[in-house]
């Protein structure tokens, strides 16, 4: 990697931040600064990175100077309320939050798939929705290989999805639940704990909610593909941490399940993950923690002869946020070789 680099990280209390630190120090990124950044309320607290406490400062207008890069995560609103003062310090914001994602100025980037993208930012990076970077770093190699012409998903989404108070209500709820109490819903709308219930994000005047939204909007703007026909059914499910995903893709042709399978195994970020004789396939268990997405249960659809199906699981606070926004820093620090 290039020279050490000098980072902040906006909402540093936050599940998504916690994850930043534990990233920072496990790849061993070349820092010469770090900055954790919050809101006045959470200002004043420590967070240890490499056996130091760092102070956790209130983020302001002179917050982002002699920093190279923001790693927001915050929300949209403290995005948009800060990105001005990012940028005019001459810094770059990877932000985490939906507040940049469709702008047609603004950089949507998944490094396996669209790496190329970075490199035309003017200070601002928008890190995906984590169902989109989980979904787009499995499909791509394929529709690379056939394209692909429409998606059909199914979400099963983490209480991570919605942060570390989610979390927190997930443990509540369940011990509630095991001890016969009432279950008291804060940041659901209802109970999580042995319950499932479509995503809660807001419904669109077309019955479909913003994170089904999101998936279309972005997956397109990502892969290059603006007439991508998707669809999407996005549920919250009572597991911790690391989605799921059942996608069914029509191709524009057939595509030969052992091709895929061939591909999949040998494409960046992704880990085959296939018993067929015991009936083993990609579980959160297997990724919670880890890097790669796991993808398994490759099929023929038997309903139409140019699909395939398949199942997918991957960590959303680590590729699905954190991992994604620290490769994206990672991509544009190294230097790239030069070619003849």
């Amino acid at each position: 990697m290039g020279r050490e680099q000098r980072v902040a990280i906006l909402g540093a209390t936050g599940a998504v931040g916690a994850e930043l630190l534990t990233l920072l120090e496990e790849r061993s990124f070349p820092l010469a600064s770090l900055k954790l950044l919050a809101s006045p309320r959470s200002a004043g607290t420590y967070l240890t990175f490499k056996g130091e406490r760092i102070p956790v400062e209130p983020v302001s207008e002179t917050a982002f100077r002699g920093v190279d890069w923001v790693l927001a995560s915050a929300g949209a609103t403290v995005s948009k309320t800060w990105a001005k003062a990012v940028v005019e310090a001459g810094a770059v914001m990877v932000d985490n939050s939906s507040a940049f994602r469709m702008d047609p100025e603004v950089p949507l980037v998944v490094p396996e798939v669209n790496p190329q993208d970075a490199l035309r930012h003017q200070g601002i990076i928008a890190n995906p929705n984590c169902t989109t970077i989980l979904m787009c770093v499995v499909i791509y190699p394929l529709h690379k290989r056939i394209p692909i012409r429409r998606v059909v998903a199914a979400t099963y989404q983490s209480a991570s999805g919605a942060g570390a108070r989610a979390m927190q209500e997930l443990r509540d709820q369940s011990r509630a639940y095991l001890e016969g109490k009432p279950l008291e819903p804060r940041v659901f709308p209802y109970p999580i704990a042995f319950n499932l219930f479509p995503h809660n994000s807001p419904l669109q005047e077309n019955g479909y909610c913003q994170e089904e939204m999101k998936m279309v909007n972005e997956s397109r703007k990502i892969m290059g593909s603006p007439n991508l026909r998707l669809t999407a059914t996005c549920v919250r499910v009572p597991l911790m941490r690391a989605h799921a995903e059942a996608l069914n893709l029509e191709f524009e042709q057939p595509f030969p399940v052992e091709q895929a399978r061939q591909i999949l195994a040998e494409a960046p970020g992704v880990v085959l993950l296939e018993d067929w004789q015991q009936n083993r396939f990609p579980m959160p268990i297997d990724v919670s923690g880890k890097d790669d997405v796991a993808v398994g249960r490759i099929r023929q659809d038997i309903s139409e002869p140019k699909a395939l199906e398949l199942w997918l699981c991957g960590d959303q606070i680590r590729k699905g946020a954190a991992l994604n926004a620290i490769q994206i820093v990672e991509l544009l620090s190294v230097p790239q070789p030069v070619t003849a």
